[in-house]
């Protein structure tokens, strides 16, 4: 974990020696570009005004050598800051990605699909842009005006207090950009998770949308946002165009004061050190004004960019601060082999201070049938997020194995647990690989075709053009919500757990399919199966049957007991069966 947490200072530090030469080869580059107005001064002096031809082939080769050299240093200085930097931003989206993959259900209960992905997607590329060519541009604009103002104090300290006055007063403004964008690229930050979001929903949901004619609504809603957005990047503008406009009119303006400055001083025939202030060195002083505007032009874009990979850093570091509040233990325990014996004792179970399960306690033995059955927000999804820990109960415990299940490592118990939800979800790839995901090391395809046949799937798959091949869409797009369901439970089969879970997975089936699976289901004796249900015929072979009202166990006993009862399962059982006799 403390690997994954990484500053950003922590990733540049790793790759130390690759920037260190990167920076190295940015120094020399700007080092040759300082030669240059050197060679002007002679070419002035020597060549065009003392008339030394002699000098001239070596001062010309001198230029192309210094231009070979600058082209040298800086392609190595750019592949090395773009090599170096792709690679920490690989590092970091995967290491928040696996970050993400560690936090426990109860943070995206709370976090939406949109903001995540703004996270793992923009926040990383703005970070990947400070580290490449923003990183490198603010180092190379420091290298380059010191050099450059270096040369110009040697060539006339007088002449070169107007450079840094210049310099000075583009500093402030960059200042003063930053600190208005900060908080701009914060709002925008937010707002572009936002429309993520929604895109997202609407996008995932659009036959939804579709069915119930809610198109404007939802077109509505997303230019809401979209405006929103617009009118934050439109305030980011107006910031920048009002400050960009001073960094302009000061490296307009300052090649020609120097020009105007400089000729008085070599007019008045002004000496450096005992040294006259000739022709060439004006010549040299104003190439190097003009090698210090771009710093200068560059100065308010790069304050720009820099403060929207802070803004960036700032939503990461928001997102590491979250821990997982389902933890292992220090040295978690590895049973043997897992049987499947699942025990609740007394477990209650409260979500934002809501109650939702109360004093459950039963017992399954390995190789047994468990049903639950329950009206809608009863509990009875609770109960297997508990029994795979994807939150804990706040009273009493669950034992697998008899052995409390908080004690265990995360990776074996939910390993050996296979559960089939309602809400299927299928990945856009074949179908035999959605089957083999239950089990990512099963490579017969026999054993693919078992596991469908079992679920009653393969009769369907096999009309298919491609039959197992078939990619299907996301989330199983084109397909029935009843073949989704028998894909599910092909998965679930395919991976040979000790204990199953089947929550409603069997309710867009028909009876007949239904029926076909329960019998599968029967001829698994070493498999612990735990069956939730709305419909009577998925549980009623059941070893015995949970009923559940409010988030507490209201009756409980095996059909025949508790049709015997004549209570709420009785009047389940009547409404659903027509008051017809139940035959096995």
């Amino acid at each position: 974990m403390r690997k994954i947490l990484k500053k950003v200072s922590s990733y540049i530090i790793e790759h130390f020696w690759g920037y260190l030469a990167a920076i190295l080869c940015l120094i020399v580059g700007v080092a040759l570009d300082m030669l240059s107005p050197q060679l002007t001064k002679l070419m002035i002096d020597d060549v065009i005004t003392g008339g030394r031809l002699e000098i001239l082939n070596y001062l010309l080769l001198g230029f192309l050598i210094i231009g070979l050299g600058k082209c040298l240093f800086m392609y190595t200085k750019e592949f090395l800051f773009d090599f170096i930097s792709a690679k920490i931003c690989a590092q970091m989206r995967r290491n928040l990605f696996r970050h993400l993959q560690g936090l426990s259900a109860d943070f995206y209960d709370r976090n939406n699909t949109g903001e995540l992905m703004a996270r793992v997607k923009e926040d990383v590329d703005h970070i990947w842009d400070a580290l490449s060519y923003v990183g490198m541009l603010l180092i190379e604009v420091a290298v380059h005006t010191t050099l450059v103002l270096t040369c110009m104090y040697r060539l006339s300290p007088k002449l070169a207090l107007i450079p840094t006055a210049a310099m000075i007063f583009c500093g402030i403004l960059a200042l003063f950009l930053e600190r208005r964008l900060d908080q701009v690229y914060d709002e925008i930050s937010e707002e572009n998770a936002k429309l993520n979001t929604v895109a997202e929903e609407n996008l995932a949901g659009v036959r939804t949308v579709r069915a119930f004619a809610r198109e404007k609504f939802e077109i509505k809603k997303f230019l809401s946002h979209n405006k929103r957005y617009y009118e934050l990047n439109m305030k980011q503008s107006r910031v920048f165009v009002k400050y960009h406009p001073l960094f302009t009119l000061v490296t307009k303006l300052l090649p020609l004061v120097v020009l105007l400055a400089g000729g008085v001083m070599v007019m008045q025939g002004d000496t450096v050190g005992g040294v006259p202030f000739t022709l060439g060195s004006l010549g040299a002083f104003v190439e190097y004004s003009n090698n210090i505007v771009w710093p200068m032009e560059m100065l308010g874009w790069l304050t720009n960019s820099f403060s929207s990979a802070v803004a960036s850093n700032r939503k990461l570091k928001k997102i590491y601060k979250e821990t997982p509040t389902i933890r292992e233990e220090e040295a978690p325990r590895l049973l043997e082999k897992v049987k499947g014996e699942i025990t609740f004792e007394q477990v209650g179970f409260k979500r934002d201070n809501t109650e939702i399960l109360r004093d459950i306690s039963f017992h399954v033995s390995a190789g047994s049938t468990l049903g639950i059955m329950g009206a809608t927000g009863s509990g009875k999804t609770s109960m297997v997020q508990l029994l795979q820990r994807l939150y804990d109960c706040t009273e009493g415990r669950i034992l697998l194995d008899g052995t409390d299940i908080r004690s265990l490592s995360l990776g074996q118990l939910r390993e050996n647990i296979s559960v089939v939800t309602q809400d299927v979800f299928l990945f856009s790839d074949t179908i035999s690989d959605n089957v083999r995901l239950g089990k990512q090391a099963l490579t017969d395809f026999e054993l693919v075709k078992t596991a469908s046949q079992a679920a009653q799937a393969s009769e369907f798959i096999e009309k298919l053009e491609s039959g197992y091949d078939t990619v299907i869409g996301e989330r199983g797009v084109g397909l029935s919500g009843g073949q989704k369901q028998r894909i599910s439970i092909a998965r679930a089969l395919a991976k040979k757990n000790p204990i199953l879970v089947m929550d409603d997975s069997t309710s867009a089936l028909d009876m007949e399919t239904e029926a076909a699976i329960q019998q599968t289901l029967n001829e698994l004796p070493d498999t612990t199966k735990i069956i939730i249900a709305h419909r009577v015929s998925a549980v009623c072979h059941a070893d015995e049957i949970l009923f559940l009202e409010d988030g507490r166990i209201a009756e409980r006993g095996t059909h025949e007991e508790l049709l015997a009862q004549k209570g709420l399962y009785y009047e389940t059982w009547q409404l659903q069966m027509g008051g017809a006799i139940y035959a096995d």
